[in-house]
């Protein structure tokens, strides 16, 4: 795992964040927030294994339990405790199965999910709108900004999209080279939305978390953060008006967000 630290020495006054990117991205995408943070913050931040300079041997594990080892992996690395988790995209998916986690307590004191949802939450929702005819506009919603996941399961067309002209014009568009991740992190999706079996087991969440919703966002219905407050103890949720990589077209709005969530970080 390709593991980078920003900013100050750790301490009792220095707040530690942790931030997990999404795909096809790799950690880079958090270098204008990082930029913000450095001065006032211990910031962590690592490439999964589906992405950057972190490598796994073929055909490699890429189940949601092995990812959120990996993030549990880095902590104990690091030596960090008391962190501030911060996920986007896939990496909010992972942060929300490691808050459920026994082995967050006494690590992880807070977590800010950005643009990516727990999957049983997802599922769950998916399935009570379906049941509902009154909520059928707002399922059919949601299914059809998820198109992309049912592409991504097909064999070798994802693939060849990317390789053809897709990377190109994430590229260009975000203003950053991805690389071969946007194909490697492929196996996200295949490990992970054929079947639940790989899941973690659920569990009620009673650390903080904020739940940052963009409005903009093409892939995520701004519903999905209903019925939350079910299983989250202390739920905050921020709606901005932006698309789904705030993080990297706002890095100061990210930054003063996470300066104002609890003590520092």
């Amino acid at each position: 795992m390709a593991v980078v630290e920003y900013g100050r020495q750790p301490g009792p006054d220095v707040p530690t964040l942790l931030l997990v990117h999404g795909y096809p991205d790799d950690h880079r995408v958090f270098l204008p927030v990082i930029r913000e943070l450095a001065a006032t913050h211990h910031v962590v931040a690592y490439d999964t294994r589906n992405a950057g300079a972190s490598v796994v041997g073929s055909p490699g594990d890429f189940s949601l339990a092995t990812l959120v080892d990996d993030l549990f992996a880095v902590l104990d690395a690091v030596g960090a405790a008391g962190v501030h988790l911060v996920g986007h995209d896939w990496g909010s998916i992972q942060g929300w199965a490691a808050v459920q986690d026994p082995r967050a307590a006494g690590v992880i004191r807070r977590y800010t999910s950005i643009s990516g949802p727990d999957l049983r939450h997802f599922s769950r929702w998916v399935r009570s709108r379906l049941r509902d005819p009154r909520s059928w506009r707002q399922a059919a919603g949601q299914l059809l900004r998820s198109w992309y996941i049912a592409a991504f399961l097909v064999p070798v067309l994802p693939e060849a999209a990317w390789r053809l002209f897709l990377t190109r014009r994430y590229e260009r568009g975000a203003k950053r080279s991805v690389g071969n991740d946007p194909v490697r992190g492929l196996a996200l999706y295949r490990s992970n939305f054929r079947s639940a079996r790989n899941w973690p087991a659920p569990a009620r969440v009673a650390m903080p978390v904020q739940v940052v919703v963009p409005l903009r966002d093409p892939f995520l219905s701004p519903h999905l953060v209903e019925g939350l407050e079910a299983w989250v103890d202390d739920l905050r949720v921020v709606r901005v008006d932006s698309g789904h990589w705030w993080p990297a077209t706002r890095p100061a709005e990210l930054a003063a967000l996470l300066r104002n969530s609890g003590a520092g970080g």
